[in-house]
């Protein structure tokens, strides 16, 4: 009996993860994304984390091609819009309007692919917000982990030397 009540718990749990999989619609992916934090890989190599807010905004840190400085990167309010049939971004200097596919790949987890353009891809995963309030406080500027959130600065030691001055006086 105790078997197979943890067999239909097993089948129940993998029913319910198959469920909650999937690609979601603009409205879905709002609810699951906004306003939580994420770090995220790309195809590319390209690493960070942030937030989209509920306004469209975004913030958060950036490396390119997971190499270089890590960036802090801020855009705009209504930079990502959700409408009613695809979730897309509006950014200057882009003659399109790039729109996404967002597949859920489990609760905490989505992967984000730009329309027709599969291999285009990032994996983002979410950090819990109990992290988000102990770093916000040692960090209050900061979205990311503290790994990445502040690259280190070269310090360099300006110690005076000492300088030997020797004074003569002019024979005129």
């Amino acid at each position: 009996m105790l078997s197979r009540s943890i067999l239909v718990a097993l089948i129940s749990t993998a029913m319910l993860g198959t469920a909650a999989a999937g690609q979601l619609t603009p409205e879905e992916a709002r609810q699951f994304i906004a306003g939580k934090y994420f770090a995220f890989t790309c195809f590319d190599g390209t690493r960070g984390g942030g937030r989209i807010m509920n306004d469209g905004s975004v913030a958060g840190t950036i490396q390119f091609s997971g190499e270089g400085p890590v960036r802090v990167a801020h855009l705009p309010v209504n930079t990502i819009q959700v409408g009613s049939t695809a979730v897309c971004a509006s950014l200057k200097g882009i003659p399109f309007e790039p729109c996404f596919n967002i597949d859920k790949t489990d609760e905490v987890s989505f992967r984000g692919s730009v329309s027709g353009m599969g291999f285009a891809y990032c994996d983002f995963h979410k950090h819990g917000n109990a992290i988000l309030v102990a770093r916000a406080r040692r960090h209050p500027r900061s979205l990311a982990p503290p790994a990445i959130a502040k690259p280190e600065r070269a310090r360099v030691d300006m110690k005076p030397e000492p300088v030997a001055l020797e004074l003569r006086r002019s024979q005129d």
